[in-house]
């Protein structure tokens, strides 16, 4: 690995590894997101994007990566709800919110990223440089786990050991 991805890396765990110490959050690999993603695995691929998006482009990266880890913490298997999947999409951020604030302290900046990560498929739309970021990212991670492009060695190796172990 290179030392910048290192670098990275370690500024990434420092932003959310008091997250991924809490048993909800280690509680989200019981459930398959998309195909053989987790909901973990999917979780940590947003948050590591958006926190590098972040950093590339000045925005908070620490809120991003924090938020693309919690976005998805509704803590059930989609696949068994009695709602269907439709609603699935609508009721799963307000569920997401209600779980991470049981873990964490969350702004209104903060609540909006959670809250509008489906946006345009919500009616929640995004109100910051972050939210906007954590959208963009969950978008891309989302289509290449359906995709299974992020089953590649390449891609995992980009990624820090906690996020695929």
């Amino acid at each position: 690995m290179q030392l910048s991805n290192i670098k990275h890396n370690e500024a990434y765990l420092d932003c959310v590894k008091d997250l991924m110490a809490t048993e909800e959050v280690e509680s989200m690999r019981r459930w398959r997101h998309h195909i053989m993603i987790t909901t973990y695995e999917h979780s940590v691929f947003v948050s590591y994007i958006a926190f590098r998006l972040a950093r590339r482009w000045n925005c908070d990266c620490r809120m991003a990566a924090r938020m693309g880890l919690l976005h998805d913490l509704y803590l059930y298997d989609s696949k068994s709800v009695d709602f269907g999947l439709i609603k699935q999409c609508f009721k799963h951020p307000a569920t997401a919110l209600e779980n991470a604030r049981a873990i964490t302290d969350i702004n209104s900046q903060e609540e909006n990223i959670i809250l509008s990560h489906m946006w345009p498929i919500s009616t929640k739309a995004p109100h910051s440089k972050e939210a906007w970021i954590v959208n963009l990212a969950d978008k891309v991670c989302s289509i290449m786990e359906v995709s299974c492009l992020s089953r590649l060695t390449w891609v995992r190796q980009k990624l820090p050991a906690p996020c695929w172990s």
